[in-house]
């Protein structure tokens, strides 16, 4: 009797499925990505997590969740992100996965993160990433649960000014263990109402 339970719940409620792709150039990004794959873990999800230059023949539609990771460079993605985006809205669009008025694919979920110093403007430096990855999610039928934004230490040309006098203040060492903890829990909190609604 326990196992036919066991068997039945497993029906009502399968695994979730995750991808987790982003692009780093200092560590930062990369950081966010692992604490995303970390927490998924703890919640009984089993993650794939790619470099974008690794992820070009991943199928997203085989996954319940996305996470799509970048630092903002000149208020845009660098361009490894710019030519993933690209070269997959060309595949999408060709094979006609992209439609006019960008209807939604039930049980698809997309997460935009994105690493930013903000040395001038603060977080309205990166918001343009978000907003550029956010769109090619929503374009493919993903629902955008979240654009999730994480300062990071500015590493090269004018760090130290950047670093201690810019916008936000001191941000040597971030993202740091209470930014990474925000983003595990906010991943947390995702799973478990994804788990909800789909329950």
């Amino acid at each position: 009797m326990e196992l036919d339970n066991r068997n039945q719940q497993d029906q009502t409620n399968p695994e979730l499925k995750a991808l987790i792709i982003y692009w780093s150039a200092t560590g930062n990004t990369e950081k966010v990505a692992n604490a995303i794959r970390r927490s998924l873990e703890r919640e009984k999800v089993r993650p794939t997590l790619r470099k974008i230059t690794e992820a070009v023949e991943e199928e997203l539609y085989e996954y319940d969740l996305v996470f799509l990771g970048s630092p903002t460079h000149d208020f845009l993605p660098p361009k490894p992100v710019q030519r993933f985006v690209k070269e997959k809205m060309k595949h999408h669009r060709e094979r006609g996965d992209v439609k006019p008025c960008a209807p939604r694919v039930p049980g698809k979920t997309g997460v935009v993160f994105c690493t930013f110093s903000g040395p001038h403007t603060g977080v309205r430096e990166a918001i343009p990433v978000g907003k550029y990855i956010g769109q090619f999610l929503e374009h493919l039928g993903f629902e955008v649960a979240g654009e999730w934004y994480i300062v990071g230490e500015l590493h090269g040309h004018g760090e130290l000014l950047n670093n201690t006098r810019g916008k936000l203040g001191d941000i040597r060492g971030r993202p740091d263990e209470q930014d990474l903890a925000t983003v595990e829990n906010n991943v947390s909190e995702l799973v478990r109402s994804m788990r909800v609604c789909s329950g």
